[in-house]
């Protein structure tokens, strides 16, 4: 009896114990409530986790001209904690965190992938950014300069008043975006790039092609006019698009299938097989008068206006007065300059028009054709 009584007890105090360690949610200290931003740059994910201080403090003091130089330090300083000096937290309580899920540069500095602890030496002219491989700590108050994977140097700049500390995606592009710190009247930006991100999409394309997507000849089909639109890999774009097309189960002979092959010979300077291509294409019965018409507008963009006229003819004797025949052919002949014969079939589109925007264009067409100007010069 003694035994089990003991055996409860034991348990009860170890019950006991963990409830003692384990902590409770509770407002954030000093009200600097905690904030993250998210930024895609290509593939490349970047996001940073803060606590937000405010200018003025809990106490009501306002702070503002204080907190450069005062509240937060320029330099290395004293953290009042256990005799150590260090940067600030560039933020509030735990560690401002800085996490990116694929290698970037910063401030032009190669960074791999991985979560890093956020840390700033402030200065009145100058400014360094340091990445920590310790992303979990509390503050600055264990920062160790042996676990740096990056420090920059950037510059302060001016800035409208703002009272809490954020973190901004301030200027962005497809391969890079410039972040910034604003507090109170001050902005400290520093810029994030990806070295190649067509590359990664392409390395990302490749692998997602290995799995379900590869099951669908519309993913082969993007994925090689992706290489299309930026002029590379075309070789790989090359088999893509030959798996669009004849992957068993999967590819299908259709007209977007064998257009995207006939552009990817076009690179590669196969002309002639490019051309012997698109004229199966052209032929095929699914074919459609969009697509042919598509077709045309692309040779008129890459200036073979017979060519593209003959296209255009070719969509009419096949499918007639449909839309939108009539306007391949006025853009056709504007383009040869015989204004009277895309006039005529300007007027027949116009009639047809489908919709508000294409009405609208192809009033404009009409005007710029009776003006004896080339439709085509105006969109």
């Amino acid at each position: 009896m003694r035994r089990t009584i003991g055996f409860v007890l034991t348990g009860v105090l170890a019950t006991a114990a963990l409830a003692a360690a384990q902590s409770v949610t509770l407002p954030p200290g000093g009200n600097s409530q905690k904030a993250s931003v998210t930024q895609h740059i290509g593939l490349a994910k970047v996001t940073i986790e803060y606590s937000s201080p405010r200018v003025v403090s809990p106490s009501g003091e306002d702070r503002r001209g204080k907190i450069w130089g005062g509240l937060v330090p320029y330099g290395i300083y004293d953290l009042g904690f256990n005799d150590r000096r260090g940067p600030w937290r560039a933020g509030a309580n735990e560690n401002t965190v800085f996490t990116v899920s694929h290698p970037v540069k910063v401030q032009g500095q190669a960074l791999p992938a991985g979560r890093y602890g956020l840390h700033m030496i402030a200065g009145e002219r100058e400014w360094t950014i340091i990445f920590s491989k310790n992303a979990s700590s509390w503050g600055s108050f264990s920062y160790d300069e042996a676990e740096d994977a990056l420090r920059v140097r950037v510059t302060p700049e001016k800035a409208p008043y703002r009272e809490w500390l954020s973190y901004e995606f301030t200027e962005r592009k497809p391969d890079s975006a410039t972040v910034a710190l604003e507090w109170e009247e001050l902005r400290v930006p520093f810029s994030v790039s990806v070295e190649d991100a067509a590359g990664l999409y392409i390395d990302n394309l490749r692998n997602e092609l290995r799995g379900q997507p590869g099951f669908s000849w519309q993913n082969w089909d993007a994925a090689a006019q992706y290489c299309l639109q930026q002029n590379r890999n075309m070789e790989e774009a090359l088999r893509w698009a030959d798996n669009a097309i004849a992957l068993p189960f999967v590819g299908q002979a259709n007209f977007t299938t064998l257009s995207t092959k006939a552009q990817v010979l076009e690179k590669l300077s196969r002309t002639a097989e490019a051309r012997e291509l698109m004229a199966r294409a052209l032929d095929l019965p699914g074919a459609q008068p969009i697509e042919i018409h598509q077709y045309g507008r692309r040779l008129l963009a890459q200036g073979q206006k017979a060519e593209a006229l003959a296209v255009f003819e070719k969509n009419q004797k096949r499918f007639g007065d449909q839309w939108p025949v009539h306007v391949g052919l006025a853009r056709g002949h504007s383009a040869m300059g015989d204004y009277k014969s895309a006039l005529r079939h300007a007027e027949i589109a116009l009639k047809q028009a489908p919709d508000a925007l294409n009405k609208k264009s192809l009033q404009e067409a009409v005007m710029r054709l009776k003006d004896g100007k080339d439709m085509n010069a105006g969109g």
